[in-house]
């Protein structure tokens, strides 16, 4: 097999399941009674997810329904970014704005190379494209390797393996 074997690394997630665990978990705050009459709310601010109670307590307790909600739909959380992770007050109701992140950072793209570069086979080569890594070799089996390698890797994305062809 002269041809050579690739794939792409990319840090992608799927806005219909994000959006459909977002109306469970206003749903499920709209029905517990922990969140009756505190002003609690899940809702979509732009492209950010904004959770607002009267209290930073409650406001980490509707994070944590929501991040249980993402679990159940296969979305890792480090597709979230919190920022600092801690509610600010605004007037009498404290809140918390989580951004959902996309595409491999150029930083984390290095980290991955480097990462392949170092501990997997020798005959791989990879190039970042744009916000994607693409990984390359002669044997399908070096790219297994691979792909085993960056899934035990500790990165901050979440990411998926495409185009393995």
């Amino acid at each position: 097999m002269a041809s050579e074997s690739s794939f792409d690394v990319v840090s992608k997630v799927d806005r219909q399941e994000v959006d459909n665990a977002l109306n469970q978990a206003a749903k499920e705050i709209a029905q517990r009674y922990d969140f009756k009459g505190v002003g609690a709310s899940i809702a979509w601010s732009g492209e950010n997810v904004l959770m607002i109670a009267n209290s930073s307590d409650r406001v980490l307790a509707i994070l944590d329904v929501f991040q249980s909600k993402l679990i159940r739909r296969d979305i890792s959380l480090k597709a979230l970014d919190l920022g600092d992770g801690e509610p600010k007050p605004s007037g009498k109701e404290y809140r918390l704005s989580a951004a959902i992140k996309e595409g491999l950072s150029s930083e984390v793209a290095k980290k991955l190379a480097k990462i392949v570069r170092d501990e997997g086979p020798k005959s791989v080569k990879t190039q970042i494209q744009g916000d994607e890594l693409r990984v390359s070799a002669k044997s399908r089996d070096d790219l297994q390797a691979v792909i085993a390698l960056l899934k035990g890797a500790d990165v901050d994305a979440a990411l998926q393996f495409t185009n393995y062809r």
